[in-house]
């Protein structure tokens, strides 16, 4: 029925490839910021919780001399801890998921399933460590930046008058 001959080169099996890794990387980092605006709407949330329940702690420091600068620092101070721990948390629950994977991998038998020998070492760039601890850090900052304000600008009498 078919007479025809085709012809196909590697150039083009590797353009599909190209296409859809780009199409992927595009999927995966809408996620990934999806993800990080929940996660800081989160944040700010629990920090804007934190500012109604300490309200008449910033009345005091305020009635005592402490200005909006200071009251903004420390609430940014504190959603950048958090955000520092969570950072550390993250990297140091990575870094034991991937050689837990890596240690499985090899010790489990599936490397000769699938036709390879050896063992599987994950490995690190210290550079993309970096960079995914300072946005999370950057996340602490600038949704945590609206509480604190938010924190200073309260009036100090009626802080002082909040039950």
């Amino acid at each position: 029925e078919y007479d025809s001959v085709s012809a196909t080169s590697m150039k083009s099996a590797i353009d599909a490839l190209n296409s859809f890794m780009g199409a992927f990387s595009l999927i995966m980092g809408a996620v990934a910021s999806i993800s990080l605006l929940v996660g800081g709407i989160g944040i700010m949330n629990m920090m804007l919780t934190n500012v109604t329940e300490r309200i008449r702690e910033i009345g005091i420091r305020r009635a005592l001399g402490a200005s909006r600068r200071d009251i903004t620092a420390q609430f940014l101070a504190e959603s950048s801890a958090l955000c520092i721990t969570g950072g550390l948390l993250g990297v140091l629950i990575g870094y034991l998921l991937a050689w837990g994977l890596a240690m499985f991998a090899s010790g489990s038998g599936i490397l000769g399933e699938l036709g390879a020998s050896g063992q599987i070492t994950p490995s690190f760039s210290i550079a993309t460590v970096l960079l995914a601890f300072a946005v999370s850090v950057g996340i602490g900052v600038i949704f945590g930046f609206y509480p604190a304000r938010r924190a200073a600008k309260l009036d100090p009498v009626e802080c002082l008058r909040y039950q």
